[in-house]
């Protein structure tokens, strides 16, 4: 027998993380009508796990793959009748879950602190800075020599060392998240639940009997789904503003370039001999530069004019992903700029710029704040297959 329980506390916790206002929801359905993601497997998509939390279900919460599953196109609020704002409810789930998933409690202070998000960025900075002015190598005046004031072999192990850590955090987090949705959900039937509190209140028992046992030969078979939604997002295609999943798809291709470029072929890439305008280097780094700059851009002036639903509620961390991603290519540019100018000082000057915020991305974004949506997107795109798949075969098995 498994007793379900209620923690009082969930509803104030998930509230630290952004919009909340589950009271005013009368469960009407219009967001999940106006869905065009909701699926007859999901039909009360969104509006199930804003009853966990209002019913206190924690371990439910944590089980649940349905804020990933939201691309945020808006149309959720746009429908409610009462302006609950459900898109902006499951944003905000997803920076509670993240916070959950990552063991190490800095997400939940990034997320959840404004403070904690200056304060985690300047000390990376300061850190980085330290490096640089302990660590430099000679300041040649007369000539720009990039790779003697910072040697390109020197760089990359250090961009090799801290990924190697940045990559340690993720993937534990990673099976946190596995843990708290793959492996606890399956202790507990989510329809039994909503049909035990509709019959005898919060604190009815179940038996085991009601789980679904997943084969681990699933997860083999349905891995194709990762990399092609990891690879693709896809499922933006299925929202009302298909030109979203251009646009992202083109911000992340230059960003997963630009990331290759400068710590895993930074030797090929920071170089102080002039290539031709047909090199490859150039136009591989062009491209990342451009979409970069574009897009980045553009959601920053999205966020400032709050004209669509995504835009209207910004949180700290919506501001800090394209606004220190704008400034890594801003700074890029520059110092290509004055390196082909023939400019020194500025050169050697503005990549340590570029250095200190490309750290803090590489510290403070990626494994503790929303950058990690990327990832854990495609994980529940996958692991919610894998369990609809276990789900069918369990149907058939019954004759059902």
């Amino acid at each position: 027998m498994t007793t379900v329980k209620s923690d009082p506390t969930l509803l104030a916790e998930v509230r630290k993380y952004g919009k909340f206002d589950p009271h005013a929801c009368y469960q009407c359905g219009s967001c999940s009508v106006a869905c065009t993601l909701t699926t007859n497997e999901s039909a009360s998509f969104p509006r199930k796990i804003m009853r966990y939390i209002l019913f206190g279900l924690r371990k439910l919460s944590l089980s649940s793959l349905d804020p990933w599953l939201c691309y945020y196109c808006g149309d959720c609020s746009t429908a409610c009748p009462r302006e609950t704002e459900p898109g902006e409810t499951m944003m905000t789930l997803r920076r509670f879950l993240t916070a959950k998933y990552d063991w190490t409690g800095v997400s939940a202070k990034l997320f959840s602190s404004k403070a904690w998000q200056i304060a985690a960025l300047i000390a990376s900075g300061v850190f980085m800075a330290a490096l640089i002015v302990l660590f430099h190598g000679p300041i040649v005046t007369d000539r720009v020599e990039l790779n003697t004031f910072a040697p390109a072999h020197l760089v990359h192990q250090f961009d090799l060392t801290v990924a190697a850590l940045v990559s340690f955090v993720l993937f534990t987090n990673i099976f946190r998240m596995y843990w708290f949705t793959m492996h606890q959900s399956n202790k507990v039937n989510p329809l039994e639940v909503i049909r035990g509190i509709a019959k005898n209140g919060l604190g009815f028992t179940m038996h085991k009997g009601n789980k679904v046992k997943i084969p681990f030969r699933l997860f083999i078979t349905q891995a194709w789904k990762l990399i092609l939604h990891a690879a693709t997002q896809k499922k933006f295609l299925s929202c009302t503003n298909k030109s979203r999943w251009i646009k992202h798809f083109l911000l992340v291709t230059g960003y997963i370039i630009m990331f290759s470029l400068v710590v895993v072929f930074l030797e090929w890439f920071q170089t102080d001999e002039i290539f031709p305008v047909y090199h490859p280097q150039r136009w591989v780094g062009y491209y990342a530069t451009v979409v970069l700059v574009w897009f980045t851009l553009e959601i920053i002036i999205g966020r400032f004019r709050k004209r669509e639903e995504i835009h209207k509620f910004s949180d700290l961390s919506d501001w800090m992903f394209p606004v220190l991603l704008f400034l890594m290519a801003l700074t890029g540019i520059a110092v290509h700029t004055f390196r082909y100018l023939g400019f020194p000082l500025a050169t050697y000057y503005i990549y340590a710029i570029h250095l200190i915020i490309a750290f803090s991305w590489l510290v403070v974004i990626i494994p503790f704040g929303k950058w990690t949506h990327l990832l854990y997107r495609s994980l529940a795109v996958y692991f919610q297959a894998v369990k609809d798949k276990a789900m069918q075969l369990h149907l058939a098995k019954e004759g059902t």
